[in-house]
């Protein structure tokens, strides 16, 4: 990603300099300007939501929530361990929000299901993850309004039914696929480590 970013800026700097050679100086100082507010606001989201939670945990109130969401990602997770389902239901809960706080939890939850050797829910989570299903997208709205919009929330509808999209069809793919590798010959082959450094050295 280095080098291609690497090489997006430079081709675009040739060819600022050929069309527009008084405006080259201008624009990298102002795009420089711009990534450094952005960077603020966001760390300033951060900063805000993960103390929350860190409130919220010294408070037992991550301890509650996991207890009311417990049973509901035992089943959907299908995992016996209490320390995964705490950690996967903050995760959610911090995703629903749109907390941008929600990374520390999911690799929490990884780590305990790597204990269990519980292949499926780490998946599952991960995909959950990537669809992005946001009930409020805060962080969003935090740096529209940081960059001046006049309208920060316009986007709650179009985020809320886009996210819910991409969950339904990835968290279904997901489940048809996994019951076609059942039909097919048993239960999906696990994700072992070897299978993993031997795809990083045949991509390589």
């Amino acid at each position: 990603m280095n080098a291609v970013f690497t090489a997006i800026f430079i081709v675009s700097a040739i060819l600022l300099m050929i069309v527009s050679p008084d405006t080259f100086l201008s624009s990298l100082m102002g795009g420089a300007r711009t990534a450094a507010q952005v960077c603020l606001t966001l760390f300033c989201v951060y900063a805000v939501w993960m103390g929350l939670a860190g409130v919220a945990e010294g408070c037992g109130i991550t301890q509650k929530t996991a207890k009311l969401f417990k049973p509901l990602c035992r089943r959907i997770f299908k995992t016996k361990s209490d320390g995964a389902c705490e950690a996967a239901a903050m995760n959610l809960a911090c995703d629903l929000l749109g907390a941008g706080a929600s990374t520390p939890f999911a690799v929490k939850a990884i780590g305990e299901w790597e204990k269990e050797k519980n292949y499926y829910a780490q998946k599952l989570l991960f995909i959950i993850n990537a669809a992005g299903f946001q009930l409020i997208p805060s962080t969003v709205i935090a740096l529209r309004a940081g960059l001046g919009s006049d309208a920060a929330a316009d986007i709650f509808i179009p985020s809320l039914a886009c996210s819910a999209a991409t969950l339904v069809l990835s968290v279904g793919s997901f489940i048809l696929s996994e019951k076609f590798a059942q039909a097919r010959g048993g239960k999906s082959r696990p994700h072992r480590r070897s299978d993993h450094g031997k795809n990083a050295c045949g991509s390589g």
